[in-house]
């Protein structure tokens, strides 16, 4: 086992390779994927990723319930 000196250096030396392997995996993908998801259905609380989805979304699930008054000018399909 190492002790002093040597083992603060593993430790530092350890710490440099994890922070390259960080910067080399790129961004966490869920938390890219979090951060799209902008648009919540004022009914059932789901999370889309643009107007057009939330649309659709509250169209197909929601269809009794009145349109949001965000939504009434997004184009669907």
């Amino acid at each position: 086992m190492a002790r002093g000196q040597q083992k603060i250096q593993a430790q530092q030396k350890n710490a440099k390779d994890k922070e390259k392997k960080k910067k080399a995996a790129g961004s966490d993908q869920k938390a890219s994927a979090a951060k799209a998801l902008v648009h919540t259905c004022s009914v059932c609380r789901t999370q889309m990723p643009d107007p057009k989805t939330y649309k659709q979304h509250f169209e197909n699930k929601h269809p009794k319930n009145p349109l949001p008054a965000e939504l009434k000018d997004v184009a669907s399909i």
